[in-house]
């Protein structure tokens, strides 16, 4: 039998617990004993025989560090399991995915009208263990204005903008935090050097910064109480907290008019952003809906 068929044979505990280690090896780089005995509450003898049958399928996928007691993803890793972009992606978003992707039938009553193009599991994988492993990568990345070239990032989270998936990165070509979308990734490989602390997550003050965004309907809504419903208004206000990072990705996606004294209109903007100011505290105000510099 092959592999695929010696899995199915298994309890299904027994393959959601390989579906971890897996999972784990490939979008994290590394995964204990512990790790399993905490995400399944077994005894360590039953994971022993866990990480022996993983072995006995893919023992290339995995070496063991016996200073840190610690199973590491090798280069010559091949996952056993399958996985669908957008629910490793959807897992990923939520805290964790529990390994298995399992793909279901659309319902023919309930349809989600929009859908993102997911970039290929590989390049997820890869993110996830530099985001997680904190490494610096040197990517091929196509740009709009530039094309194709390579990059040296330290990525530390990935951001769905409602339009696509981003990585947030530190750009070591431009010394700045950027956003870069996970489709226009070649190639990302992880880099022996470690990355500089002005490079990591803490440093990105955009990404910790906490703003409110202060969402009222348009001043042109006729029945603004249906817009009040629409967002679960209170007192005819939604206050969104969020990071400044992403401040501008919400307003351009929820088409929030953001022009002073709120001037668009017949362009679908059903909310208005009363609290204007705090567009010069984020980085890319220019995404969002009638900005202009002199706000």
């Amino acid at each position: 039998m092959n592999n695929t068929e010696i899995i199915n044979e298994m309890p299904h505990a027994q393959r959601e617990r390989l579906a971890f280690i897996d999972f784990c090896l490939q979008f994290f780089g590394h995964i204990s004993r512990n790790d399993l005995v905490t995400r399944f509450q077994t005894g360590l003898a039953a994971c022993t025989r866990d990480f022996a049958a993983y072995r006995d399928l893919a023992a290339k996928n995995l070496l063991l560090d016996h200073s840190t007691k610690q199973y590491y993803r090798t280069s010559e890793f091949r996952p056993l399991f399958k996985y669908e972009p957008d629910i490793i992606l959807h897992s990923l978003s939520r805290g964790f995915g529990n390994g298995i992707s399992n793909y279901t039938q659309p319902s023919e009553q309930c349809f989600d009208a929009v859908q993102l193009i997911h970039p290929d599991s590989s390049i997820i994988a890869a993110l996830m263990r530099a985001i997680h492993n904190q490494q610096l990568c040197e990517v091929d990345y196509v740009s709009i204005s530039s094309g194709e070239s390579k990059r040296q990032l330290v990525p530390h989270a990935l951001i769905n903008n409602g339009h696509r998936w981003h990585v947030r990165a530190y750009d070591c070509k431009n010394e700045s935090f950027r956003d870069f979308v996970c489709t226009r990734f070649t190639s990302i490989t992880t880099l022996e050097s470690e990355p500089d602390a002005h490079q990591l997550s803490g440093a990105d003050s955009q990404f910790h910064q906490m703003i409110n965004l202060v969402l009222i309907p348009h001043p042109s809504i006729k029945n603004p109480m249906a817009i009040e419903m629409d967002f679960a208004m209170a007192n005819g206000r939604k206050i969104m907290p969020t990071r400044a990072a992403l401040a501008a990705y919400i307003l351009r996606q929820w088409q929030v008019d953001c022009s002073e004294g709120h001037r668009i209109t017949g362009q679908g903007c059903q909310l208005a952003l009363e609290n204007t100011d705090v567009l010069q505290r984020i980085e890319n105000p220019s995404l969002a809906p009638g900005y202009s510099s002199t706000n």
